[in-house]
C-alpha cells in the first residue's frame, strides 16, 4: 500500500522520479537537455524546495517561478502541449508512489499552477 506524501525526503523521491522521466520524455525532454545554462545538480534542490513550501507550508523556496518560464519561454517557446505533457508526468508520477491528501494536493496545485503559466506564457501578448 502507497503512502502519503509525509516528508522532504518524500519530496525528493517525487522530484527525483519525476525528472527521471522527463529528461526522456519525447515531448517535453528535449527542452530540459538544451536550455543554455539549464543544471539538474542546481533544479532538482529548488523544486524540492518549491513543493515543500508548496505542500507544507515550509518557507524555503524563494523565486518566481512564473518569470523563470516567460524567460524560458523566449529562447525555447512552450506550448500547450508541453504543459499537458508535464502535468500528465507529474500525475502519474505522484500516483505512482503516493496516495493521500497530499499526494492529491500535488496535483491539484500542478494542475492549477500549470494552467495559469500555460495561459499567461501563450494568451498575454507582451510576454511573446
Amino acid at each position: 500500500m502507497q503512502k502519503d506524501i509525509e516528508d522532504k525526503n518524500d519530496i525528493d523521491n517525487l522530484v527525483n522520479a519525476f525528472y527521471t522521466k522527463v529528461v526522456d520524455d519525447d515531448t517535453i525532454g528535449y527542452i530540459f537537455k538544451n536550455v543554455p545554462h539549464f543544471s539538474f545538480v542546481t533544479h532538482i534542490p529548488i523544486m524540492i524546495t518549491f513543493w515543500e513550501t508548496l505542500l507544507f507550508g515550509v518557507i524555503s523556496y524563494k523565486g518566481n517561478p512564473m518569470m523563470k518560464h516567460i524567460e524560458l519561454n523566449k529562447t525555447m517557446p512552450l506550448k500547450g502541449a508541453h504543459f499537458v505533457r508535464w502535468l500528465e508526468l507529474w500525475e502519474e508520477t505522484v500516483n505512482e508512489n503516493f496516495f493521500g491528501k497530499n499526494a492529491s494536493l500535488a496535483i491539484s496545485k500542478a494542475k492549477s499552477i500549470g494552467g495559469l503559466m500555460e495561459y499567461k506564457i501563450n494568451n498575454t501578448k507582451s510576454l511573446r
